[in-house]
């Protein structure tokens, strides 16, 4: 889906020079290239790489949620016809991901020689269903075909982050060390933020910028949806509060898109968020009540990864005392307040504000 079409035309450069920059390189280089491009869901990852090549593909593809093999490869087949311009040709809806991707070249090959062609696979975790053995299929392309070539960038990208950091970036199978570039895509800082909201024609002044940040955080997707007609108390309020409002809905679903067993991510995401400072590895088994060992290690390096924990040390401390901190301004907000309000009270924000609990926020956040 592409989150940002109420803003397409306008600056994307905001938060996003350096990215753009190494995605736009990688059109001089004289090698294919095999790009990831990751990060939490709504971050802005299509519309990053959609920018940088401006729209320009020999193929695109993006996966379909919850869909079988079949519905997928009827997708592939559906972007096959949308850039095939061989009248002589016209492809089949092929039964098997092995035969997709022979396809693929055949579409590939009509580019003429010296030109560069760019395929985007988005939402890479979705195409892979099961027992469908579509990354067997993709090494096999990536590894007989396009790598030792000069003119292929396959760019593809994911939100679903268990899933890209076992099978691409962390690959012990066939595109082991195949990555040439990755990319992980942060939210906005607070100045990016403010940025944003300028573009969008906002009139706030740097308090109601901090009072959406700290409900919020630098979520792209999230900032497009306040009303520059309305304050950023209203906004909070209408966004947060009302019933049947997007942000009641989106915690749970925001953790069940990125992680396979969600459950135990959101465990350690709520342990870590009844300490502003952070637990250690110890008190995150405690107040998490998940056992110790291989999983949790996946767990909290799949929380980073996504940005929404970081780890740090404790001045004079060793790496094993590192502390693991909740960074996710939605997160926190979502615990310290969406979560604890019945629905009933839909002007909860607004009667709260200059409260001890509000200030609260304030240095949670900060």
């Amino acid at each position: 889906m592409y989150i940002y079409s109420q803003i397409e035309d306008m600056n994307p450069l905001i938060g996003r020079k350096n990215e753009i920059q190494r995605l736009r390189a990688h059109l001089q280089s004289r090698k294919s290239e095999f790009i990831v491009v990751y990060g939490r869901r709504r971050v802005g990852k299509t519309f990053l790489i959609r920018k940088a090549f401006e729209n320009d593909f020999s193929f695109q593809l993006t996966g379909l949620a919850n869909a079988s093999m079949m519905q997928q490869l009827n997708q592939f087949h559906t972007a096959l016809t949308k850039y095939n311009t061989d009248q002589a040709w016209e492809p089949t809806p092929a039964s098997d991901w092995f035969t997709a991707f022979q396809q693929l070249i055949h579409l590939l090959d009509q580019t003429p020689q010296g030109t560069k062609k760019n395929v985007f696979l988005d939402e890479l975790p979705w195409l892979d269903t099961q027992n469908s053995k579509f990354l067997s299929a993709l090494e096999h392309f990536w590894n007989s075909w396009a790598n030792g070539r000069e003119d292929i960038i396959l760019i593809v990208c994911g939100s679903a982050a268990s899933w890209m950091l076992k099978h691409l970036i962390k690959n012990k199978g066939g595109l082991h060390n195949r990555i040439t570039d990755r990319i992980k895509l942060d939210p906005f800082t607070l100045f990016e933020t403010e940025e944003f909201l300028k573009m969008k024609n906002t009139i706030y002044d740097r308090y109601q910028i901090i009072l959406l940040f700290m409900a919020f955080g630098g979520i792209p997707f999230y900032l497009d949806l306040i009303n520059p007609g309305k304050s950023a108390t209203q906004n909070i309020n209408d966004l947060c509060f009302l019933k049947n409002a997007p942000f009641r809905l989106e915690y749970e679903n925001l953790f069940a898109s990125l992680f396979n067993k969600h459950e135990r991510h959101i465990a350690v995401i709520e342990a870590l968020a009844s300490k502003g400072k952070g637990l250690n590895r110890t008190e995150v088994i405690q107040f998490s009540k998940l056992p110790d060992g291989g999983g949790l290690t996946r767990i909290l390096d799949e929380l980073e990864e996504s940005s929404f924990i970081r780890r740090y040390k404790g001045f004079g401390k060793k790496q094993k005392e590192s502390l693991y901190q909740l960074i996710d301004n939605y997160s926190l907000f979502y615990l310290r307040f969406i979560k604890k309000v019945d629905e009933d009270d839909e002007h909860f924000w607004i009667n709260m504000l200059e409260t001890p609990a509000f200030y609260s926020l304030g240095r949670l956040c900060f």
